[in-house]
This record gives structure tokens, sequence and C-alpha cells, in this order.
């Protein structure tokens, strides 16, 4: 006879404090699904260039109008926590490839709608993760096949995988422009690490001012630097300019401890206040010694120092970020110098100008015209502080599709074409499987089908008509037909232009198995009692019914 231990007459043992919800079985993976079914639905009318914007209001009263995926889940306040994993599934694709974000989330939601009916069946969820697993195999390894291999010297082909990841922007008649921006960026920074291209986000600076148009959006060879000129007298333009970086005070340093000088003879405050004066000369010599022309410091400038810098004809930048530091540095070639004793002529930095320039109502410091910079500046211009984040978004993607696409040098068909191919071939794989896993992978199958489909909707075409020509391209073996949302017809997308590289497919298909996987897992979910505002923290003591 089995018996409750530590139970008596029946009573409950109470292990959750109070207020503790929890949800098990069947009913919390129905509740998880639904969550995140519901985050998909929300940014499924965003995908493709025909996809509708969103209006975000936060706490405050700020508002974004986007139709970037990664934003619009970033600045929703999410509560429930499988809508909050799929959250990081977005965040985690805008962070590695920078573009796919709805994608991935459309995929997942169709992946988990597929995985509930199978469940419903009475297919376990691990049986259905397995399937799952064995088509996103299939994918991956048809995927390497069906891509095309591209040089960094085809700059039309470059503008064409750009002008897909800006299409479903709303940049207007400036998305050229922008693509162009984007592709020139990161040619200047690509390097070559172990006999393979490298291309580093960082090395991009992106800077936003208000004012003018998009199309007045300029590269610099070189930084942009935050700051003004800090002595009216000084050079506000020095063409061949000789950089020096320096990451040491031209001031005197205080005692780190309280200490009190006692003069009691008026001469000998003269020859203290000169003896500071000739240290802060020391150093501005040395400066101009090593032949400098522009010094760009860390620290704070002293106005004495500012004096002699001004007095010898150098420009000079005081307390610039330590990350402008090091892109200046990148760019032009200088080392930054922690003790004036260790400046030498070596030491110094090469551009061909550097100028203060009024930007809108700021005061900013160009170093451009740079030999051979490893890191480069984008200014980005706007009228409208909406249309100026939103440029930004789509700088931003379009970037790290370039940066995606040197990792493997290799592209794929868009507009759905991609994930039709795979679909068809997922589907001849199938039968060679046990029956319900079978099941499993026709249901990643029809999930891929979910994407050429929503773009046919938000385009207002007729998506049983789009798939079922789709369907029949495919099952030839045409792989490179998608929709031309545009044109509203079913063609070859390399034909067309819209090509996408294969990084940013590859990880949306991980990325969405993943999330999957991860949500089906889930049996039981015990949430704490949410704290009231003003809650005093109770002692917590644990309570047993005896």
């Amino acid at each position: 006879m089995s018996r409750a231990v530590g139970a008596g007459a029946g009573q409950p043992v109470l292990i959750l404090k109070e207020g503790t919800s929890r949800t098990r079985g069947r009913a919390a993976q129905r509740n998880n699904i639904a969550a995140a079914k519901i985050i998909a639905e929300m940014v499924k009318t965003t995908l493709g260039p025909k996809g509708m914007d969103k209006i975000l209001v936060d706490s405050i009263g700020d508002v974004v109008v986007t139709n970037d995926g990664a934003t619009i889940l970033d600045k929703m306040d999410v509560e429930h926590p499988a809508a909050k994993m799929l959250i990081e599934v977005a965040k985690a694709q805008d962070t590695s490839v920078g573009d796919g974000t709805t994608t991935v989330v459309v995929l997942t939601g169709e992946l988990l709608k597929h995985a509930e009916e199978l469940i419903d069946q009475k297919i376990h969820p691990s049986t259905v993760i397995t399937g799952y697993r064995r088509a996103l195999d299939i994918a991956l390894r048809e995927l390497e096949k069906i891509a095309k291999p591209i040089k960094l010297d085809d700059k039309k082909t470059l503008k064409k995988i750009v002008n897909t990841s800006l299409g479903s922007k709303s940049l207007g008649f400036a998305t050229e422009h922008i693509a162009d921006l984007a592709i020139n960026a990161v040619l200047s920074i690509v390097e070559e690490r172990d006999g393979k291209l490298y291309a580093d986000k960082e090395n991009i600076q992106i800077v936003k001012k208000m004012g003018k148009s998009l199309l007045e959006s300029e590269l610099v060879n070189g930084i942009i630097v935050d700051k003004e000129v800090v002595h009216p007298a000084m050079p506000k333009r020095v063409t061949n300019a000789k950089i020096a970086l320096i990451n040491a005070p031209f001031e005197i340093e205080k005692t780190e401890f309280s200490a009190e000088i006692r003069i009691r003879d008026p001469l000998k405050m003269k020859e203290f206040l000169d003896e500071e004066t000739r240290i802060l000369k020391e150093m501005v010599d040395k400066v101009v010694k090593v032949g400098a022309n522009v010094v760009f410091c860390q620290k704070g400038i002293d106005d004495i120092a500012q004096f002699f810098l001004a007095k010898a004809g150098i420009l000079a930048v005081r307390r610039v970020k330590a990350s402008d530091m090091e892109k200046l540095a990148k760019a032009t070639g200088a080392r930054i110098v922690t003790d004036f004793d260790d400046l030498s002529e070596k030491d110094l930095g090469y551009a061909g100008l550097v100028e203060e320039r009024k930007i809108g109502e700021d005061k900013m410091v160009f170093v451009q015209d740079c030999k051979n910079p490893k890191a480069v500046s984008v200014l980005l211009r706007a009228g409208l502080e909406r249309q100026l984040d939103e440029a930004e978004r789509a700088l931003n993607d379009a970037i790290m599709n370039m940066i995606s696409l040197i990792r493997d040098m290799k592209y794929v068909p868009g507009g759905g074409a991609t994930e039709m191919a795979l679909a068809s071939m997922i589907r001849k794989e199938a039968p060679k499987y046990p029956g319900k896993e079978q099941l499993a992978m026709l249901a990643f199958a029809e999930s891929l089908e979910m994407i050429p489909r929503t773009l046919s909707e938000n385009a207002g075409l007729e998506p049983v008509e789009i798939l079922t020509e789709l369907r029949m391209r495919h099952e030839k073996g045409e792989h490179g037909y998608g929709v031309e949302v545009l044109s509203g017809k079913v063609q070859d997308m390399f034909k067309a232009g819209v090509i996408e590289p294969v990084k940013v497919k590859e990880q949306v298909l991980k990325s969405a198995f993943e999330a999957a996987a991860m949500i089906l897992r889930i049996d039981d979910v015990i949430a704490a009692a949410r704290k009231k505002p003003g809650e005093e923290k109770k002692s917590s003591s644990s309570e047993y019914s005896s």
C-alpha cells in the first residue's frame, strides 16, 4: 500500500510559493504554440516588398514606424515566455546575419502550427522533432546545390543582392543610393585572414544627422568624429594631415590623495605656475617635434596646452570616444600612444583632409581621403527623424547582407524560390523514412511553402494559383522560380535579379528549427507570482503541512 510521504490525512504538500501558477502536459504545449503563432501572425504582413508597416508606441509615447521584423519584436513589451523565446530567435538572426528576421519568425510559427496538428494525431513531440531534423539536414544539403558562386568584383550581382534586402524598406527613390553606400563601405573594409575573406561590421561607423534628403547621404573614406575643434584659434582645415592619437591627458595630473601646497613667498607662486606651463609646453613640443599637425586626444586638453597647440598651427580634438579612437587607428594607420615619451614619427597616421564642418546644428570633424582605410563612415541624412531611423535600419540590413555574402561567396534565389525548391526536395526524400517521421518531414516542407504563400498574400495575389504553378515548376527541376511580387507573376528569380546570400537562408532554417524544437520540448510551465508595484519584499520561508 502506497502513501504520500510527509502528508497527513490526505493533505497536499505545498512546495511552490503561494500565487505560483503551473501548466502541464498538453495544455502547456498548446499555450506555448498559440503564443508563438500569435507573434508570427503579427509580423507576417510585413514580409516582402509589398509588406505593410507597423506603428509602435512605447510606454513613454515614443513612436516607431517600421516593417523590420527584429525592430517590431524588440519594441513590443511581451509577457508570455514562449513569445519571448521567439523574439530572442529574431534577435539572434539579426545579430548573426542582419536579415531574414521576419522570415525566421513566420517559419517558426508555421512549423509549430503543423507540429500541433501532428501532436493532435497522437504523434509524440520527440518524433516530430526527429522528422523536422531530418528535413533540415536535407534542406541544408540541397541549399548548397542550388547556390551559385560570386566574385567581389561582380558589382552588378552584388547590387542585385543588396537591392533584394532593401526591397521591403521604405526608402523610395533613395534605394539605389543606399545600396551603393552599403556595397562600397563593406568592400573598403574587407580583409583576408587565413586565406578567407572577412569583414567586421564594427569597422563601419554610421552617423545620423537630420536635414537634407536621403540622397545626400555620403560615404566618407575615413572617420567622422562627433566633436568640434577644441580652440577657436586652431586651423579648421588641414590637408595632408599627420595624425597623432593620444590616450593621455594634455594636463597636469592631480595627485590621487588630497594634498596641500603652501607658498609663502609671492615669487614662488609665479615659479610654481611657470613650472606647470613648462611641463605643458614640453608635451606640445614633443607633438610638434614628431611632425604631427592633427591631434586626437582621448582625455582632456588644458587651456594652456590648447594655446600652445593653436600657436603651433595644430588642429586638436579632445575627449574622443575609445571606439572612435580605435576606428581612427584603423582608418589612418596611426598607433594609439599612452605616454608622450613613447610618441615617435612612425606612430603617426595619415589622412588627405581633416576638416571641421557644420552638419545641421552640430560641428563635426571629418577625417577623410585616407590611403587604405580599414574603417569607414557613412553619414546618413533625412528630413524626418522616423525616416532617418528607418534608413539606418535599412542600411544596417544591407551591410550585414554584404558581410554574410563575403563569408562563403554564394547566393540563392529569393522570392520564395529557395523555400519552394527545398520543400520539393524534402518531399522526394521523405518516403525513405519511417511513417511518423515522414509525416513530420512533409509538415516541414509544407511550412517552407508558407514563405511564397505569404509573399503572394501581401502583394494581393492569388496564393493558390501561385503555389500550384511554383510546385509544377519545381517538380520539373526549375529551382530558380519564385514570386516576382512587383509584376505579380512567377518568374526565374536569377534572371529577375531577386537573389539573397546563402548564409541568410541557412541561418533562417537552423534558427527556425531550433526555436520550434525548443518550444515543442516544453511540457511544464511554472510561473512565479509577479510582485505588485510598491509591494514590500517579504521574507520567504518554506511552507509545509504536517
